[in-house]
């Protein structure tokens, strides 16, 4: 079990790794699972637009991607954040990048747990939860 970080066409953020990895561990302890592997690969938009494209048949912009390689309740996946959208959703929301970070980097790893978006009562949960493991984030 691993927990990576990657980037490609950007310069990586700067991550407190060790509190977020284990912030991760637990989130996913406590979701009922097990943590496998988990590679986070930072990018920019165009790039994610590619991967948008090539792999999803979506073109427009998203801030993440989540690939799910999940078996047997072992959480694993890639999960592509595209840093440029991080940045502007930070300024749109009023709040800092590493916050606007912390919450993409949960969201990610809530779909890996099987929580969706696409509906209004499916996003309302995975707000709910982002909310949740955010304060506990800060409590850490």
């Amino acid at each position: 079990m691993s927990i990576n970080y990657c980037n490609e066409d950007v310069t990586a953020p700067k991550i407190k790794k060790r509190k977020i990895n284990s912030w991760i561990k637990e989130t996913v302890i406590s979701e009922g699972k097990t943590l496998g592997d988990i590679s986070f690969i930072f990018c920019s938009d165009e790039y994610l637009l590619e991967v948008n494209k090539q792999y999803l048949n979506h073109d427009y912009f998203t801030d993440i991607i989540t690939f799910d390689y999940v078996e047997n309740n072992v959480i694993s996946g890639d999960i592509f954040i595209s840093c440029d959208r991080v940045k502007e959703n930070a300024s749109k929301f009023k709040t800092g990048f590493e916050n606007e970070l912390s919450r993409i980097l949960i969201h990610g790893v809530l779909h890996l747990l099987g929580y969706k978006d696409k509906s209004k009562k499916d996003k309302l949960l995975m707000t709910q939860k982002e909310d949740f493991y955010l304060e506990n984030l800060s409590n850490s």
